[in-house]
């Protein structure tokens, strides 16, 4: 393992899912979006736990400090239900808040569903981990990575990940590059890396 290779935390939270009553279906459908998307090498580091708040905890602070994650991504656990704690347990390992992330997830899903408002993502950072909740539904993750397109594929309305290169470099991850054709990563005119010669 290399200091610059990205390393991604993909966290599905689950009762159910957890306890082998279903096949759990948030950690595939990740890991499938971000092979399409991301043309950086990156390594996966997976869990499938129980909505229980302690060990969400403890599975975020592992893979943070532990494993050294850059990015952390959670599905399941964020709706109004009396089990769903997820939001809960990510705000206590934050060292800051990043408003944004949840605000624009929440905009983008209300343009699918009205229940979208039900949902409590939020988006953290913890040292230099960048920390997401996402939906639990496989389609709901890829609009709310990708954002909304019209019927010729053109984005009318950016995805959350369009921001994550930007911020992954502002809290001294690695440089993180995508395919286009999935999700164009926004940064300054300062910030772009130029492309290496051949």
């Amino acid at each position: 393992m290399t200091t610059n290779e990205l390393r991604i935390g993909l966290v599905s939270i689950s009762d159910r899912a957890s306890g082998g009553v279903y096949a759990d279906q948030g950690l595939p459908a990740l890991k499938d979006w971000f092979t399409a998307a991301i043309s950086t090498p990156w390594r996966m580091v997976s869990r499938l736990i129980a909505d229980e708040q302690a060990l969400i905890e403890q599975t975020l602070i592992e893979l943070c400090d532990v494993e050294g994650c850059h990015l952390v991504l959670t599905t399941g656990g964020t709706g109004p239900a009396l089990r769903d704690v997820t939001p809960e347990a990510t705000l206590a390992v934050a060292h800051k808040i990043m408003p944004g992330f949840g605000e624009q997830m929440r905009q983008i899903s209300l343009n699918f569903v009205p229940t979208a408002i039900l949902s409590r993502q939020v988006g953290v950072i913890r040292g230099q981990s960048l920390i997401l909740n996402l939906p639990g539904q496989p389609k709901s993750i890829k609009e709310t990575l990708e954002g909304v397109k019209d019927n010729a594929g053109q984005t009318c309305m950016p995805g959350i990940f369009a921001a994550v290169p930007y911020c992954i470099d502002l809290i001294g991850g690695p440089y993180i590059e995508t395919h286009e054709a999935i999700v164009k990563a926004f940064r300054p005119k300062s910030a772009v890396k130029p492309a290496p010669t051949i």
